[in-house]
């Protein structure tokens, strides 16, 4: 055996979790993703989508997609410096520019590749990248790829940026990156304190808007919407495989940025261009968000909701109050055999173990659509107490 395979080989928790029937990842769901979801052959509730507004399967969207594809067909065979930027792309870009409420847009191929190309970029060597220590993953691969000297602050605690703030040379690019929706636990960034510590210390703000566009703010414009801190952060960005039920990203920011950005960015410059289908569907995505603002109102409604019974229900669900709705087990293996066993009572959740968190902040994802009714809510907590007072999570 060679030595690279002979190392992995040592790699062997998922062979381990496999013999003991409670692997959790990789299930295969042979239908669109909905509310409910065909696995195996039988129906199962579906409480682990990024879909919060519910669109993956909506008609206009599936249709939009199906239309530009057969104009323009499946792929762009290039980058969007090269061949690979359609009309449609610019167009999209225009109007995602409008909706955030910033001067210009790009389009990345991926959420991922946005915060990979935009992090990893801006910033010099002499400069600095200041993270949230809860930052998405593609934030700290980002800052991972940058010259750039790296401070990180403790999660959603100013005084523990401001601390980091000031170490830094005043004379010196310093930009602030967080999400506004944090994705595993649904808490959500302190931005108008943010943006506050940015105006005293002269530093720059980049949000993640994955998990707010859709849910906060008017017509979903996100979190900075919702604070009223639109103009203040300096970078937006978005990706389409949640709220826009598709698959792709932007960063929205000024000329300025863009400008550099679209001649610098190797994650933009050297990956093909977002597929034709993938960008009409987004756009009929956001025309279905502006137009029917009761998929926001309703998706707030079964939140609330979920909250109430969850508090009620005596479960750890930390400082959410969003559709993201963490319960905490604190347990690796028996995060698994939760997981599992909701599966078998039809309910499918996502686990959340190490690495992703510490070993002792293990949790079960559940999170909610506009689509949702309270019914499939109801029976899905029914479940989960049902297989928590089983494991002695909740009395």
């Amino acid at each position: 055996m060679k030595l690279l395979q002979e190392k992995l080989s040592r790699y062997d928790a998922p062979q381990r979790a496999k013999a003991a029937g409670i692997y959790p990842y990789f299930r295969p769901i042979s239908s669109e993703q909905n509310t409910e979801v065909l696995m195996n052959g039988r129906k199962v509730l579906m409480f682990g989508s990024n879909s919060y507004m519910g669109l993956t399967n909506h008609p206009k969207v599936i249709e939009a997609a199906v239309a530009a594809t057969k104009k323009y067909g499946t792929g762009m065979a290039g980058s969007p410096f090269l061949n690979g930027t359609l009309d449609i792309h610019k167009q999209l870009e225009a109007r995602l520019a409008e909706y955030v409420g910033k001067e210009d847009c790009m389009l990345y191929s991926t959420g991922f590749g946005v915060n990979l190309g935009v992090v990893s970029t801006l910033t010099g060597r002499e400069d600095y990248v200041i993270l949230d220590e809860q930052d998405h993953a593609s934030i700290i691969e980002g800052r991972r790829l940058s010259f750039s000297n790296y401070l990180k602050y403790r999660h959603n605690d100013m005084a523990s940026l401001e601390t980091q703030l000031k170490k830094c040379d005043p004379d010196k690019v310093k930009l602030i990156v967080t999400d506004g929706v944090f994705s595993m636990e649904g808490d959500v960034a302190n931005l108008p304190e943010i943006v506050r510590l940015a105006k005293q210390y002269n530093a720059s703000v980049m949000v993640d808007e994955a998990h707010g566009i859709g849910v906060f703010g008017e017509g979903g414009r996100g979190t900075c919407n919702h604070f009223g801190v639109t103009d203040d952060v300096d970078l937006i960005m978005g990706t389409f495989s949640k709220s826009f039920a598709s698959l792709g990203g932007f960063i929205a920011t000024d000329k300025e940025v863009t400008n550099y950005l679209r001649h610098n960015s190797r994650a933009y410059i050297f990956t093909a261009s977002i597929t034709p289908a993938s960008t009409a569907a987004v756009n009929a995505a956001l025309d279905i968000m502006i137009a029917e603002p009761e998929r926001q109102t309703h998706l707030w409604d079964i939140t609330n909701y979920a909250l109430e019974q969850f508090r009620a229900m005596g479960c750890e669900i930390g400082n959410t109050s969003t559709p993201i709705i963490p319960l905490f087990i604190r347990d690796d293996y028996k995060t698994f055999h939760v997981t599992h066993d909701l599966l078998e009572e039809g309910v499918f959740v996502n686990p959340v173990v190490t690495p992703a968190v510490a070993p002792q902040d293990t949790l079960i994802r559940y999170s909610l659509m506009a689509t949702h009714t309270k019914e499939q809510v109801t029976r899905s907590i029914e479940a989960i107490e049902k297989v928590f007072k089983k494991y002695d999570i909740i009395h």
